[in-house]
């Protein structure tokens, strides 16, 4: 789609003041998908070939074997990264990938962080990095850095904790999270729809503690943690207790009750899976 109302794009590399109408241009999926009648000019971040024009390595396995994925990272490169990445907790990123259920060309140009900064509740990126508890890395226009974790980065539908002219720069997963188990379990009420609900469980290895992520039916992700796997009750009346009625998502992609009902029995295949196998979880989808 033509943007009209925009008058110049920049290139991010060259600093200038922030003013009203500016807006970070990514992969530009989201961008070019509407009218955005609020804009006047683009900054832009967007790629060169396998790096972005800001020289951010899509993905980076740092020191201390924490994962670092940059906002400019497309789908496509997270999933040929996933293909051939030996943590326990791998399949979990091809998992989410395949969960946009999106064209080869929207792989190729979106991004990590403009599905995070979107904020729909279907976000399947939000999914993967909140699960395994990510911490975003956001830069004011006077440079300051601030740290945020994902699960509270994305407050609503279509919401973040974004200041005006802040930029997401990238997401880092944590070593210890990414040697844990997981299980996963996605529905939608069509073959190629958008996700209604989809649950991630990541069983820590160290401690054997539980987390138990909720997104796609919630109009926020919600992650419950537990020092040790509950049973089946305790489970349910933690995300019951977590996630208000109003939290559930409604629209077109499905009602509040069936979200939460698919939610709730979700959450008892995970619980169940990841408390009574032994070896690595593929994973499925319903």
């Amino acid at each position: 789609m033509d943007l009209n109302t925009v008058l110049d794009v920049r290139d991010a590399r060259s600093p200038v003041p922030w003013r009203p109408g500016d807006a970070w241009l990514g992969g530009g999926t989201y961008l070019f998908s509407e009218p955005q009648p609020h804009l006047r000019r683009l900054v832009d971040l967007s790629r060169m070939v396998d790096l972005s024009r800001m020289g951010w390595e899509p993905v980076r396995e740092l020191p201390d074997g924490s994962l670092e994925l940059a906002a400019t990272c497309t789908i496509a490169q997270l999933s040929r990264f996933g293909k051939t990445w030996r943590a326990p907790a791998a399949p979990l990123v091809e998992q989410c990938c395949r969960a946009f259920l999106a064209s080869f060309k929207i792989w190729n140009m979106a991004t990590v962080g403009g599905n995070l900064c979107n904020a729909l509740p279907a976000g399947p990126m939000i999914s993967l990095t909140a699960a395994l508890d990510g911490t975003c890395l956001l830069r004011a226009q006077d440079g300051s850095l601030r740290r945020v974790k994902v699960a509270d980065f994305v407050t609503g539908a279509g919401r973040r904790d974004l200041a005006e002219g802040e930029l997401l720069r990238s997401v880092t997963l944590p070593a210890r999270a990414l040697a844990s188990r997981t299980a996963f379990r996605q529905a939608s009420l069509y073959g190629l729809g958008r996700s209604g609900a989809l649950v991630i469980g990541v069983l820590d290895p160290v401690d054997g503690s539980l987390a138990v992520t909720v997104s796609a039916a919630t109009v926020r992700p919600f992650r419950c943690w537990f020092p040790l796997p509950p049973d089946r009750q305790t489970l349910r009346d933690a995300i019951d207790s977590t996630i208000a009625a109003g939290d559930w998502f409604d629209d077109i992609h499905g009602l509040p009750a069936w979200r939460r009902h698919m939610a709730l029995r979700f959450a008892e295949e995970i619980r169940r899976e990841l408390t009574t196998r032994t070896e690595p979880n593929a994973g499925e989808t319903a």
